[in-house]
């Protein structure tokens, strides 16, 4: 009777709670991830030589953008593997740290002016990292919150989640426009496109401090709670 009423409950504080947090940390990361795409344009001139042909500087820059994609199974493997030995919530704050450090660091990165072939290399670094993030991200915010409502309130919770994270992609926008509509091209190409960073940076740390206040599901806790079970068991009968 009281798994029924569990599963037929409506959400409660802590879920609203958990949700809220989670759609607000995965819309930092995807404003992160997608701020890049907006500023390409400058950061190739900005990351290749000067007498790089256009259209080659402008392939190259995007395919560092789509690097990011590419590490996004690796994200994704590899953080449900540890979500599943180590807790959903030390992968789901790891994941945005993941994030927020190297967008960061893309901030303050120097441009090929001061390091020559080595700074596209560390931004493509950096896409990478930021992909692994995401790839995290995604599927750990689903698991976390699915196991923490009730179950026939998971398609709710997963869907106003994902509408969460879109909300990131329409910051970005946003950012990018407002800057662009600010300042001129020159200041822009000066330093002015490290202000998306700095802020995506600053406020994902934040966020992963904020994350700090969830809790661990309650699925996980019991599969942690069986597996000392079966341990116990097992040294009770090998002492027999």
């Amino acid at each position: 009777m009281i798994m029924q009423d569990e599963r037929h409950r409506r959400l409660n504080r802590q879920d609203y709670k958990t949700l809220t947090l989670a759609a607000l940390g995965g819309a930092l990361e995807f404003y992160d991830f997608i701020i890049f795409v907006f500023f390409a344009g400058v950061m190739g001139q900005l990351f290749f030589p000067a007498d790089m042909p256009e259209w080659l500087r402008q392939m190259q820059t995007f395919g560092i953008f789509a690097a990011g994609y590419l590490g996004r199974p690796l994200g994704g493997i590899v953080m449900a593997h540890f979500g599943d030995r180590v807790g959903r919530k030390k992968m789901f704050t790891l994941s945005i740290l993941l994030m927020a450090l190297p967008t960061l660091l893309i901030g303050l990165l120097p441009t090929y002016a001061a390091l020559g072939i080595v700074a596209p290399l560390l931004l493509l670094l950096l896409r990478i990292l930021q992909g692994a993030a995401i790839g995290g991200e995604v599927p750990g915010a689903w698991v976390f919150v699915a196991e923490h409502v009730p179950a026939r309130r998971i398609d709710f919770a997963c869907g106003a989640l994902t509408a969460g994270l879109t909300v990131g992609i329409l910051l970005g926008s946003f950012v990018a426009t407002l800057i662009n509509q600010l300042l001129p091209a020159s200041a822009i190409a000066a330093g002015g496109w490290r202000i998306p960073f700095f802020i995506g940076g600053i406020f994902g740390l934040c966020a992963m401090y904020l994350r700090r206040w969830l809790r661990e599901t309650p699925i996980f806790v019991e599969l942690q709670a069986r597996k000392a079970l079966a341990r116990e068991l097992c040294r009770s009968s090998q002492w027999w």
